[in-house]
């Protein structure tokens, strides 16, 4: 069974960067498209950005696109979050999540069959 580890959440100021990364643990991580999800205070979770299998594919929501940029390195097991240009709104806390079944044909539906534990961002003004 894969699982997901993210790390690179922390205390940003606002028009900072971050990097968050995932890293899978077991399994085969190539064959899954990956995206980050996030849950902020009293809102539902979201889905941020996602990523093929292949990494031609990629998926933003609106509210990060131009902004954000996911890549991944499956030679390392691993899928990148660079967050630039941070907002006050982007505080969460970001999941990573995988979905054997992501399709570039669909590229706004994940359905995770996997989940990392959470890394918290919190953007401060």
């Amino acid at each position: 069974q894969m699982q997901l580890e993210e790390s690179g959440g922390g205390l940003m100021q606002a028009g900072g960067s971050l990097r968050l990364s995932c890293v899978a643990f077991g399994g085969t991580f190539g064959n899954y498209g990956v995206a980050w999800f996030r849950r902020a205070p009293g809102k539902e979770r979201e889905l941020v950005s996602a990523i093929t299998w292949s990494g031609e594919t990629t998926y933003y929501s609106d509210s990060v696109k131009g902004r954000f940029t996911i890549s991944r390195d499956n030679a390392d097991y691993a899928v990148y979050l660079e967050m630039n240009s941070l907002k006050l709104e982007d505080t969460a806390i970001y999941y990573c999540a995988a979905d054997f079944y992501y399709s570039a044909r669909m590229p706004h539906v994940f359905s995770p069959s996997v989940w990392g534990q959470g890394t918290q961002v919190t953007v401060s003004s």
